[in-house]
């Protein structure tokens, strides 16, 4: 893809109207359902979907293109900010545990509206400021792929990649043992079994992204390739591969965002996809983690018995907490985690001490292999535990909480709620500099490859929190980027 010049994002007055149209609608329909949205929570919540509606409503409209991060963030953005907090009054849908939940959950969700909508307003502010940081540069890298280089060591990757999986299997006594450890450590029963392991994940589960990029290198020679009932074949055998290299060990992230990059693999170097072939795309995207949940829990019995019938899956539902609303709201959201954390903090006998920045800390801690630092400090876990039970709570192997608080939890959780839109900063450069990319990078670029995980990684930085992120960037994109690293040359060409 090649673009002649940076646009600097603006608010179009249609796409304003649009999306508070289209937010006034929703949220209307909510009041006809029940008295629980005539609360003032209600405000501050639609302020958050008609501000960052705007960039889900260009997107539908063309006005950005089909990977370009401000959109994305834009259309999950709208869901996590607005969509989220109105079903989980609906439904009346909270986190569980052992908790103590507020009287009133709708005041907590008010104020967490507010502080998110001051921290759209910063990503909006910070993201077009490193959009634009470094416009028309003088002189361009670009990533040359030298393809004599490239195919020898990528078939060495995917041949080292292969037998390290098979080494995987071997240690576990087979696929099914595998799967057993699997569902032992999504219950936490046995989290140990794949301790340390994250060094031969990073290599042995990168064989499907690998060998996508050889797929679409051969597909740029050969134009029977390009056509969808090839690629959508491709995408199938993706998935099985997916399976096979990871997603057998109960990690539906770990299949659903290779998909996506192998999707944006193909967008960017076979054929253009388009918004109705995305749309199939996230529908299939929401069946596999409602259904996939099942096996996560329940190994290949939970999924045989969700494939039964819905008195089945209602039982599993009930057992495991695996449902359509848990789905939607806590996978995919984070409302009810963030508010009930604001709650605790802001009440007067709260004891919690803020961990100013240790669970950052303890996230870096990942990067240095235990058997060189075997004593690493504990890390957001125990933030967690204390912030929702009090200090001193947390007892790794007695009782800790495993919640994922996303970007304005894990702040709070460091330096308060004060500090939740600052935050946002952080999400506004990366996705600045993202978008850049997407209109910088030329079509010759290799780094294209890269660009639908990079995209990715920006909706990681909301949803999770910085051991998430870690772990997502070296793990998904540590082998496929070295091997890249490894097969391109540089040349500096002339900016424009």
């Amino acid at each position: 893809m090649t673009q002649n010049s940076l646009h600097i994002r603006t608010v179009d007055k249609d796409s304003a109207i649009v999306s508070l149209c289209l937010s006034l609608l929703i949220v209307l329909v909510f009041i006809q359902t029940s008295d629980q949205f005539l609360h003032w929570f209600l405000f501050p919540v639609t302020l958050c979907g008609i501000l960052i509606g705007i960039d889900a409503i260009d997107w539908f409209r063309g006005r950005l293109s089909i990977f370009d991060p401000v959109g994305i963030i834009g259309l999950l953005g709208f869901h996590f900010f607005f969509l989220a907090p109105l079903f989980h009054v609906s439904w009346d849908f909270w986190m569980g545990g052992d908790t103590t939940p507020p009287p009133d959950w709708r005041p907590w969700i008010g104020w967490m509206a507010i502080l998110n909508f001051l921290g759209i307003w910063i990503y909006r502010f910070s993201r077009n400021l490193a959009f634009q940081s470094t416009k028309n540069p003088a002189k361009q890298i670009v990533w040359q792929l030298n393809r004599r280089r490239f195919i020898p060591i990528l078939c060495l990757a995917l041949m080292f990649s292969a037998v390290l999986q098979l080494l995987v299997y071997q240690k576990f006594g087979g696929i099914s043992n595998y799967i057993e450890a699997a569902t032992r450590a999504a219950n936490r029963e046995g989290e140990g079994e794949f301790a340390g392991s994250g060094i031969i994940f990073l290599f042995s589960e990168s064989f499907p992204i690998l060998a996508m990029m050889g797929f679409a290198l051969f597909a740029q020679k050969n134009k029977k390739m390009r056509n969808w009932t090839i690629l959508i074949l491709v995408l199938l055998v993706f998935i099985v591969l997916q399976m096979l290299f990871g997603g057998l060990r109960g990690s539906r992230s770990n299949t659903i965002w290779a998909l996506f990059w192998g999707a944006g693999i193909i967008h960017f170097w076979i054929r253009r996809i388009t918004k109705k072939e995305i749309a199939i795309g996230l529908v299939f995207m929401v069946i596999f983690m409602y259904i996939y949940g099942f096996f996560k829990t329940g190994g290949l019995e939970g999924l045989n018995k969700a494939l039964e019938g819905q008195e089945e899956r209602a039982s599993l539902e009930k057992k495991s907490g695996r449902s359509w609303q848990g789905l939607v709201l806590q996978d995919l959201g984070r409302s009810d985690v963030q508010a009930f954390v604001l709650y605790r903090l802001m009440q007067h006998d709260s004891d919690y001490q803020y961990a100013w920045g240790r669970t950052y800390y303890a996230a870096f801690s990942m990067l240095v292999p235990s058997i060189f630092w075997p004593d690493k400090p504990p890390d957001k876990i125990k933030e967690g535990t204390e912030a929702q039970f009090g200090m001193g709570s947390y007892h790794p192997q007695l009782w800790a909480s495993s919640k994922v608080y996303g970007l304005a939890g894990e702040t709070m959780l460091n330096f308060g709620p004060i500090m939740i839109p600052f935050a946002f900063i952080f999400l506004g450069v990366i996705v600045g500099n993202v978008r850049r990319f997407l209109f910088t990078w030329q079509a010759a670029d290799v780094r294209l490859i890269l660009l639908p995980f990079l995209v990715n990684y920006c909706f990681v930085i909301l949803v999770g929190d910085l051991d998430n992120q870690i772990y997502f960037l070296l793990k998904n994109g540590g082998f496929p980027f070295i091997v890249l690293l490894l097969s391109s040359e540089k040349i500096k060409i002339k900016g424009e």
